[in-house]
């Protein structure tokens, strides 16, 4: 499986939680971009066995223009803007249900 331009968050070290875009694949490590202090210059070399993949696809192209390196961090940094709001929406509704049901 190509992994290249899915998102993945961090189960291991200081940044532990963290959400990044895979930006680079190798055998046994990936590098991670966050567009701020983690950039497509300078990302960050994870082991895969410390890293989670999130299934959910950013964009449809998104994952094209990181492969295809037409990507830059404020791209990067929208695509994971987009999926911090999305995961807090999700997490509301879940609370609204939850204090329906109490």
């Amino acid at each position: 499986m190509e992994m290249t331009g899915m998102l993945a968050s961090s189960k291991a070290g200081h940044d532990k939680n963290t959400v990044y875009v895979i930006i680079k694949e190798e055998t046994e490590y990936v590098y991670l971009a966050d567009g701020r202090t983690k950039t497509l210059e300078t990302p960050k070399r994870k082991n895969k066995k410390h890293i989670q993949i999130i299934k959910k696809c950013p964009e449809p192209d998104f994952q094209d223009s990181i492969q295809n390196g037409q990507a830059d961090d404020s791209d990067i940094r929208r695509v994971l803007k987009r999926y911090r709001m999305s995961s807090i929406k999700q997490k509301q509704e879940v609370a609204d249900v939850e204090s329906r049901c109490d």
